[in-house]
């Protein structure tokens, strides 16, 4: 009989997309002022601004979440951890409204390998049961049921008791670590 394959979830904004980037440029754009991110350390993202209410309006606005960058090496490890997992896109959507339809349409253009089936737009995630949850907030990774793995954020940096990861790079040593213990264990 063929084992299960181990599931991991996976953020979208903070984790696969750049929110504090896109941000960044924005306030810059529209203000003139650039907040670089060390100002963002230890901050909630518009706690980082001198005008927090013109980064909430850059939430609600057509576009912002459709335009976000990929984060580095992104795309190809999500591609390789498809190998020996089941991916799941998990991204709260409920409080933009605007942001479904933006994040499904951008999720097909950057990641178009994954299937719907394996999207899930929600308010709240401590309903998701994965092995593994890739998050950048703690009010995710708190409740996760599987193991939490904290990508690293301004918002976050204050915070230890995660283990972190820094980009995708180490997200894909990671699994490469995991990976072979299971099989040195198997064995």
């Amino acid at each position: 009989m063929k084992n299960k394959r181990k599931t991991i979830a996976i953020d979208m904004d903070g984790v696969i997309a750049d929110v504090e980037a896109q941000l960044i440029d924005w306030y810059h754009r529209d203000h003139g002022i650039l907040i670089s991110k060390e100002d963002m350390l230890g901050k909630p993202e518009p706690e980082a601004f001198p005008n927090k209410e013109a980064v909430l309006k850059f939430l609600h606005t057509p576009g912002f979440f459709r335009t976000l960058p990929v984060m580095p090496n992104a795309v190809e490890v999500v591609k390789e951890l498809m190998n020996d997992y089941d991916i799941y896109i998990v991204t709260a959507a409920m409080e933009f409204p605007l942001s479904l339809y933006e994040k499904y349409e951008w999720l097909q253009e950057h990641f178009p390998f994954i299937s719907w089936k394996n999207i899930i737009m929600c308010g709240d995630k401590s309903i998701i049961d994965t092995d593994y949850l890739i998050d950048d907030h703690i009010k995710n990774l708190d409740f996760c049921k599987g193991r939490p793995i904290m990508f690293n954020a301004g918002h976050n940096s204050n915070v230890s008791h995660h283990q972190r990861v820094h980009n995708w790079d180490e997200v894909k040593a990671l699994f490469n670590n995991i990976k072979n213990l299971s099989e040195t264990t198997a064995v």
